[in-house]
C-alpha cells in the first residue's frame, strides 16, 4: 500500500505544527532541567493546573468517542459508523498518549510514572485513574493495530487482531466507562475545598456523561475537518445521527446538574456574582443550554455548518467544565488562604505543543495508513 498522494505533508498548517512542537519541546526540557516551579505558576494552593485541566481531563474527555463509535459498530453492527470507526479510534489513541505526555510533565516526579504498574494501591482512586490509563491506552493500540499490519502488509497480525476485535471492544468500553467516571471520583475526596456548585457525590457520572457528549462532538468534528482537508469522504447522515444522540446525551446531562443545583447546591449561588457562579453560568449556557436549544432545531441538525459551530461549542463548554472543577471550583477556598492561580505562559506553549502533536500524528496517519479505507 503507498500513501494517500491526495494530502500533501507540508503545508502551512504543518509548519506552524512543527514551529509549536519545537517551541513545546524547549519548554518541556526547561521544565525537565529546572522543575515546576521554574515552568509553571502552580503552588501548594493549586497543586493541579492549567495542564491537568485541559490536557488531561480535557483531552480524556475528547478521547471518548473511540469507545462510542467502536461500540456502536463493533457491538451493535451499526454499519452507517463504519466509515469512522478507524479515526474514532486513532483519535482516542492519540487522545490518551497526549494525555499521558502531559501527565508525565505535570506530577513532580515524573520518571515515577511507572510505579503504580507494580505499587499497587488498590484503595486509591487515583491509582484506579493510572491503572485504567494503562490498560485502556495498551486497548487502544491494540483496536489501532490493523491500520498498521495493513501498511506494513501483515496478513496474518491482521487476522489474529480481527478474531479478537469484538472482544478487545468490550474490555476497552468497560475501561473507558470507569475510567471517564473514576476522573470525577478523584475530586470527590474534596468537599470542603470545591464549590457546591460542582462537588456532588455523583460527579463521576457527570464526568462520564459529559465525556460521551464530548466525545459524539468530537467525532463529528474531526470528521468534518477531515473530509474537507484530507479527502475523507463521508456520508452528510453520519452527522445528522451524531448530532441527535448528542441531543439526547446533553439532555440528559442538563438534567443531571439541574438536579445537583436544586439539591446540593442553589440557585442563588449561581447568580451571586461570585467567580464560581460566574463560571458556572457560562459552563452551562455555553455547553449545554445553547446547543441544546440549537440541535432541537431541525433545520440544524440537518445543516453540516450549523452543525460544525455547534461541536465546536460542545467541546468548549466540556473543557470549561473540567477546568472550573479543577481550578475554578477551589477559587473561594483557595483565596481565604491566599492562594492565587494563573497559568504562565510556559504552561501555554507546551500544552499547545502538545496538542500540536496529536494533529500531526493523526494527520500522518492519514496520509501513510489506511485510515479512511474501513
Amino acid at each position: 500500500m503507498e500513501s494517500n498522494p491526495n494530502i500533501k505533508t507540508w503545508t502551512p498548517a504543518t509548519i506552524v505544527m512543527v514551529a509549536l512542537i519545537i517551541a513545546g519541546s524547549v519548554v518541556a526540557l526547561y521544565r525537565m532541567i529546572n522543575g515546576l516551579g521554574a515552568a509553571t505558576n502552580l503552588n501548594d494552593g493549586y497543586p493541579w493546573g492549567f495542564w491537568l485541566g485541559l490536557d488531561v481531563l480535557g483531552g480524556i474527555a475528547m478521547a471518548a468517542g473511540g469507545f462510542i463509535i467502536a461500540c456502536a459498530v463493533y457491538l451493535f453492527n451499526w454499519k452507517k459508523y463504519r466509515p469512522i470507526v478507524r479515526p474514532a479510534i486513532l483519535t482516542a489513541f492519540l487522545g490518551y498518549l497526549m494525555a499521558v505526555v502531559a501527565l508525565f510533565f505535570d506530577i513532580g516526579h515524573p520518571f515515577r510514572l511507572w510505579h503504580p504498574g507494580i505499587m499497587w494501591q488498590y484503595h486509591s482512586v487515583m491509582w484506579v485513574v493510572a491503572m485504567h490509563v494503562i490498560f485502556y491506552t495498551t486497548t487502544l493500540g491494540l483496536e489501532f493495530s490493523p491500520m498498521l499490519f495493513e501498511r506494513l502488509g501483515w496478513e496474518k497480525a491482521r487476522r489474529a487482531v480481527g478474531k479478537i476485535m469484538v472482544g478487545a471492544v468490550i474490555f476497552g468500553v468497560m475501561l473507558s466507562t470507569l475510567h471517564q467516571s473514576s476522573l470525577g471520583a478523584v475530586f470527590l475526596i474534596a468537599p470542603s475545598k470545591m464549590s457546591p456548585l460542582w462537588w456532588d457525590t455523583k460527579l463521576p457520572f457527570h464526568f462520564l456523561v459529559s465525556a460521551v457528549a464530548m466525545g459524539l462532538a468530537m467525532v463529528s468534528f474531526e470528521t468534518m475537518l477531515s473530509k474537507k482537508f484530507l479527502h475523507h469522504e463521508v456520508d452528510d447522515e453520519i452527522f445528522f445521527g451524531l448530532a441527535r444522540g448528542l441531543l439526547i446525551v446533553l439532555s440528559f446531562y442538563l438534567l443531571l446538574k439541574l438536579y445537583q443545583l436544586f439539591t446540593v447546591a442553589s440557585p442563588a449561588m449561581a447568580v451571586d456574582g461570585s467567580v464560581e457562579g460566574n463560571m458556572y453560568l457560562l459552563e452551562m449556557v455555553l455547553g449545554v443550554i445553547l446547543p441544546i436549544v440549537l440541535l432541537s432545531m431541525k433545520q440544524v441538525r440537518a445543516n453540516v455548518n450549523m452543525l460544525f459551530a455547534v461541536n465546536m461549542v460542545v467541546i468548549a463548554g466540556v473543557l470549561l467544565n473540567r477546568m472550573n472543577v479543577c481550578l475554578f471550583s477551589m477559587e473561594q477556598y483557595n483565596s481565604w488562604r491566599g492562594f492565587t492561580y494563573a497559568p504562565s505562559w510556559m504552561e501555554f506553549l507546551l500544552s499547545l505543543g502538545v496538542i500540536s502533536v496529536g494533529v500531526f500524528l493523526y494527520k500522518m496517519s492519514a496520509k501513510h495508513l489506511p485510515l479512511f479505507s474501513h
